[in-house]
């Protein structure tokens, strides 16, 4: 009876995984009508919001400046940043402020203020802030001027990752947040 209940439930979740992992359009329309048909046996679930991931994979690089020429990178415990770092295994762990990164790159920085708020108190080196992070480039002193970009990633393949030792490539996006200063957040403010 047990081997009856188990080979049924694995007929009805076959078709399921099959579902959740086709990617092609094609394969994807055949098991569109299994998928219907098996839903409501919910013997495979997809986690909700999180049943497909983004691609591409974007993050936020945000960097300080003294001089507005020379900007320094503000590394994350968690996020992808420097190309050259191993991707780090933190389930089930879900570090706050870098999933809240991951969020704010499918937008801009006027969808999450907080964005702005946290790169205010960069710019104030506000102890609890730099504490998140995995590098303070500013440990002394905060920068004039920070400001992120927006960069696409991918994993390198082998053969990259052995001759060059990088794990990530990444291609410039563009801006995410204009230049901030503390002197330009003033006059905002007084406006």
């Amino acid at each position: 009876m047990t081997l009856a209940i188990a080979l049924l439930v694995l007929l009805l979740t076959v078709p399921q995984v099959f579902h959740m992992f086709s990617s092609g359009s094609r394969s994807r329309s055949g098991s569109n009508a299994l998928q219907e048909w098996f839903a409501p046996f919910r013997t495979f679930n997809s986690y909700g919001l999180f049943a497909v991931m983004t691609r591409p994979r974007y993050e936020i690089i945000v960097q300080g400046s003294n001089d507005g020429q020379t900007w320094l990178d503000y590394e994350f415990k968690y996020k992808p940043g420097d190309p050259q770092r191993r991707p780090g295994f933190v389930a089930p762990h879900q570090p706050r402020l870098d999933w809240q990164m991951w969020f704010a790159a499918l937008g801009d920085y006027r969808s999450n203020p907080w964005f702005v708020q946290f790169c205010g108190r960069l710019l104030q080196n506000s102890p609890d802030v730099p504490a998140l992070l995995k590098t303070n480039p500013f440990p002394t002193a905060p920068p004039r001027y920070v400001r992120a970009l927006l960069y696409e990633y991918h994993f390198t393949d082998r053969a990259t990752r052995r001759e060059t030792g990088a794990w990530w490539r990444r291609e410039l996006k563009g801006e995410y947040l204009p230049v901030l200063s503390l002197r330009a957040q003033r006059r905002q403010d007084q406006k």
